[in-house]
């Protein structure tokens, strides 16, 4: 799974309706620019392979009142809104995924209700556990990894990750158990998001051509 596809379409989804600008401010607010591959490009280019299969609905608006160049707006589909959500779930379950798609997903998780959040990172966890138990079975020798050369520290550093991946969800988890953050049916989940005409202290200042559209 590419992370991009899940930040546009949560970004979108957060607006109602967005233009590609909103979508890259937000996400550079979140620092996605550094951590996964939403780039402008990416971004921009991502609205227009959306929309054209279905899941982002384009609207060509009017120029500003303000003299701004007219931009396109786009809107999260009924077959987006089911594609968001089941990028959302997965990536939230599944312990297998890159840290940007993790990242993405934990930027969107108060989209869930929070006992559904729950129940997947539980679920998460258990997957952790059963591929642990699977490869140290194997890969692990009794007298450390140095026993099979430098090679060993490969499996030494997965297992740690596994093992430090846990360890956060279990902390989130008792957060989100705790009553922390606002989830989907108790109020406005999404804090941290910029409104409109805020300006963004985390932005690059890099000006793309797909700004103006």
């Amino acid at each position: 799974m590419s992370a991009i596809r899940l930040l546009v379409l949560g970004a979108v989804r957060m607006h109602g309706r967005a233009h590609g600008y909103q979508v890259r401010n937000d996400l550079e607010y979140w620092g996605a620019h550094e951590w996964s591959n939403a780039k402008p490009g990416s971004i921009y280019h991502a609205l227009k392979q959306m929309a054209k299969q279905g899941l982002l609905l384009a609207h060509e608006t009017a120029p500003s009142t303000a003299g701004g160049p007219p931009r396109t707006e786009y809107e999260v589909t009924d077959e987006g809104l089911d594609e968001y959500r089941t990028l959302l779930r997965d990536a939230v379950r599944s312990y297998d995924r890159n840290l940007d798609v993790l990242s993405a997903a934990v930027g969107f998780i108060v989209d869930l209700p929070r006992e559904e959040a729950v129940a997947l990172l539980k679920e998460r966890i258990e997957g952790i556990r059963e591929w642990r138990e699977a490869v140290t079975e194997y890969y692990t020798p009794a007298e450390g990894p140095a026993s099979l050369g430098h090679i060993g520290e490969i499996m030494n550093l997965w297992v740690h990750s596994a093992d430090s991946g846990a360890e956060w969800t279990r902390g989130l988890i008792a957060r989100i158990e705790g009553g922390a953050y606002t989830f989907a049916g108790e109020g406005e989940p999404f804090v941290g998001v910029l409104a409109e005409g805020v300006e963004n202290p985390y932005a690059t200042g890099v000006p793309d051509p797909g700004d103006l559209d």
